[in-house]
């Protein structure tokens, strides 16, 4: 089964949670969002491999540590995803980026595919697939559908909120895919909301509420 890991660094906790305040206008959402998401991403980097390499200090030279050349990707699933590459891309500026499109049918709740745009190399990559929503579960399982369907074989994905019927959702569809995000939420409403969640994450980033 795939894990969930909540970052709740107080930074993060405390960042969020001005997020979630209605008074909060587009510019300092989308700046928050991209300051969480860097602080995420070197959680979720944590455990990338490292390698020996000899280097030239000015004094001597010395065995230091790198990492060992495992490239990364990261991809947004349009468009909130979007809000959450520069914060990402700051950490890890060689990751190449794709991006997915979808969106959610606003009677049956379920995702619509209408855009896919992947480096060609993304088989080989360590994807970092980015929503700020996990709300049904219904638009990660289909990207990640999707990306298997490229051949990759190591994913993780990381939102801002979850609520637990989109996490049981992933983690049926997709037990060796690790959840990260920066708080599990109570519960989804009659109309798919995470609550308390934070409202619409891409109207709120792109002011097109």
């Amino acid at each position: 089964m795939s894990e969930l890991h909540v970052i709740d660094h107080p930074l993060i906790t405390h960042k969020l949670s001005i997020m979630r305040n209605e008074k909060t206008g587009s510019k300092d959402f989308r700046e928050l969002l991209e300051e969480i998401a860097m602080l995420m991403g070197y959680e979720l980097t944590r455990d990338l491999p490292l390698k020996d390499v000899t280097i030239d200090t000015p004094l001597t030279k010395m065995k230091a540590k790198m990492i060992s050349g495992k490239k990364l990707a990261i991809v947004p699933i349009l468009r909130a995803g979007l809000g959450m590459v520069d914060g990402l891309q700051s950490l890890i500026p060689v990751a190449k980026v794709g991006h997915i499109g979808l969106y959610r049918d606003p009677t049956t709740h379920l995702p619509v595919e209408y855009y896919c745009k992947l480096p060609p190399d993304i088989s080989e990559r360590i994807v970092i697939l980015v929503d700020p929503m996990l709300a049904t579960g219904g638009s990660a399982v289909d990207a990640l559908n999707l990306l298997k369907k490229k051949g990759c074989a190591h994913i993780r994905f990381m939102c801002l909120v979850a609520a637990p019927e989109g996490v049981a959702k992933v983690q049926e569809a997709h037990p060796d895919v690790d959840i990260y995000t920066a708080a599990l939420d109570d519960h989804l409403n009659e109309h798919a909301y995470i609550v308390p969640g934070l409202g619409d994450a891409g109207d709120r980033i792109f002011g097109t509420l």
